[in-house]
């Protein structure tokens, strides 16, 4: 079953004094590249979140952000002393001393970080239920890339599909393709035979190479197989993004290398459509984890 590697999950803790809300993102990314944003009071467990992200979502770019929202009657900002004095103290000399301290003192409550978060030390209840609410919002977000890989698979299947009906209509233009190479070197060798002397050995040797090098047989067989090996993999337990890119890139190589002997119109419109197919794959394929 695959998943994609785009998502979101959420969830809540509420505690006595305060509510905590869990947020975390997915977004594409070739390997996993992880951003935490947490409250200062619990940058010491950044390093624990990281270990927990990186070994329950794999690969992506996964955005994770913990709001602490305070929601008991204790408060737990106080007063920066030291920044209020520096403010009130350049607001005087602004002033000229003109003003009066109460106003000024108002003024300074007002600018940035005039008040605090009081350091608070984190309990281990405390943190053993954020990591719980942590987790919680990480299946949350296992869960919505497990749903967008449904439509994800739906449609690479369909994709693939349409590549392998494709390539059984070939076979039914081999005949006239093959009819008309014929038909187009006895025509040159005649014309070529008539005036100029040659070694008829050399001939065959090169007639037989050139008639190798347009023939597209192994180019079905493998695009066959890949197309089976696809479907096997999307089919597998684990979700392989990469090993799907990896046979999309065998895929277009036997694509290809069919256009390029093909010769013959009707196969190269079968071409065409399956490039199109392909395309289309490997647009997917970058947002399957």
């Amino acid at each position: 079953m695959i998943q994609s590697m785009t998502g979101f999950g959420r969830a809540v803790l509420i505690l006595p004094q305060k509510k905590i809300t869990v947020d975390v993102k997915s977004l594409n990314s070739k390997q996993l590249d992880v951003s935490i944003r947490i409250p200062s009071a619990y940058k010491e467990k950044e390093l624990s979140i990281r270990s927990f992200l990186s070994s329950s979502l794999r690969r992506g770019k996964i955005e994770l952000s913990v709001f602490v929202e305070n929601i008991g009657t204790e408060s737990k900002y106080i007063i920066n002393k030291d920044l209020v004095e520096v403010y009130i103290k350049s607001l005087q000399e602004f002033g000229d001393n003109m003003v009066p301290h109460g106003e000024l003192l108002a003024i300074a409550m007002k600018l940035p970080d005039a008040m605090k978060l009081e350091r608070e030390e984190i309990e281990k209840e405390e943190w053993d239920a954020v990591m719980k609410t942590i987790g919680e919002a990480v299946e949350a977000l296992i869960d919505y890339r497990k749903a967008e890989g449904l439509s994800l698979e739906k449609d690479l299947k369909m994709q693939i599909q349409a590549i392998d009906s494709l390539h059984d209509q070939v076979p039914k233009y081999e005949q006239e393709r093959i009819r008309t190479i014929k038909e187009r070197i006895s025509t040159k060798l005649n014309d070529v035979l008539e005036s100029v002397d040659f070694d008829r050995d050399r001939l065959e040797q090169e007639m037989i190479y050139f008639i190798e090098k347009l023939d597209v047989s192994e180019e079905k067989v493998r695009l066959k197989n890949h197309c089976a090996y696809f479907i096997e993999t999307i089919n597998s337990e684990d979700s392989n993004g990469k090993k799907l890119g990896f046979i999309s890139q065998e895929l277009g190589r036997e694509i290809n290398t069919m256009g390029s002997k093909a010769n013959h119109s009707e196969i190269q419109k079968l071409v065409v459509q399956m490039k199109d197919s392909l395309e289309k794959i490997k647009e997917q394929v970058l947002n399957v984890l």
